[in-house]
């Protein structure tokens, strides 16, 4: 198992900020949110491409995913979605990152117009995408919350430039266990994004373990070979806790899940520090 964890936990950071942070606390890739709030994004020069790249490299992290916020299932015309969608593209093979993260966003519209937008755009681009040695990844959020409804547009797809992003939390608040979402996802999934939240009422980040999401079903579902994401929404709760003060736990508290070692104790029983 592969551990990310989201620059959404850390907006605005420096790139070098988040490689050094991901690399002291061992984890193995970031997924960047390409946003222009963040030091990456489609419209960024080719060469601050290249010195990113650099930066991670060096660092010895990878990009898991290019994060982009385009909307496959939306209204409106195809072209404008189809032209971000080959950015985002474009950007992950600079990183040589294997994934894009998109979001359905089919919200307003009949479950059949939806899904036949996302079809539609998803099957002409998963071939550009695939061409430049990267994965769109459809991801279990909004109107495609859970993971039934993003296989069910994506056994449409049936692309290998095409597949799919588990979110735990969406998968949850739409009623899924963890068991039912990998069991649609099967030959779908991309890779894992974990967090967890106070409540259905109340989703302010909180530390892996601490809140309601089912993390251990979740991780004990999740391919052994792929990866797992946390993705801490720092972003869209400024009061939040900071992220890099809670790493160290968090990463302890993944590889616990995955090994079935308690966090509290690390080899021969010795205790985990925490900074």
């Amino acid at each position: 198992m592969k551990y990310a964890f989201s620059t959404l936990g850390l907006p605005g950071a420096p790139l070098d900020r988040s490689a050094a942070l991901a690399a002291s606390y061992g984890f193995d890739g970031l997924e960047l949110r390409a946003h222009p709030e963040e030091p990456l994004h489609p419209d960024s020069p080719v060469a601050e491409r290249a010195a990113g790249l650099r930066t991670l490299t060096a660092a010895g992290v990878s990009v898991l995913a290019v994060a982009g916020y385009v909307k496959v299932a939306a209204p409106g015309a195809d072209a404008p979605v189809l032209a971000e969608l080959r950015a985002l593209v474009r950007l992950a093979a600079d990183l040589e990152a294997p994934y894009v993260r998109v979001f359905p966003g089919g919200a307003g519209l009949t479950e059949a117009a939806a899904d036949a937008h996302a079809v539609r755009r998803l099957l002409t681009a998963a071939p550009f995408a695939e061409h430049h040695g990267v994965r769109l990844l459809l991801e279990t959020h909004d109107s495609h919350r859970t993971a039934a409804a993003a296989a069910r547009v994506l056994d449409r797809v049936a692309h290998p430039g095409a597949g799919a992003l588990w979110d735990v939390l969406h998968t949850w608040l739409g009623g899924e266990i963890p068991a039912e979402s990998r069991r649609a996802l099967a030959a779908h999934l991309g890779y894992v994004q974990v967090k967890d939240v106070r409540s259905a009422q109340d989703l302010t980040p909180t530390g892996l373990g601490t809140g309601v999401l089912p993390l251990p079903e979740a991780v004990a579902a999740a391919p052994r070979d792929g990866w797992l994401c946390w993705e801490y929404e720092k972003r869209w709760y400024p009061n939040a806790a900071a992220l890099p003060g809670q790493l160290t736990r968090g990463r302890e508290y993944l590889q616990s899940l995955v090994t079935g070692q308690s966090p509290e104790a690390g080899p021969g029983g010795a205790s985990f520090g925490s900074p």
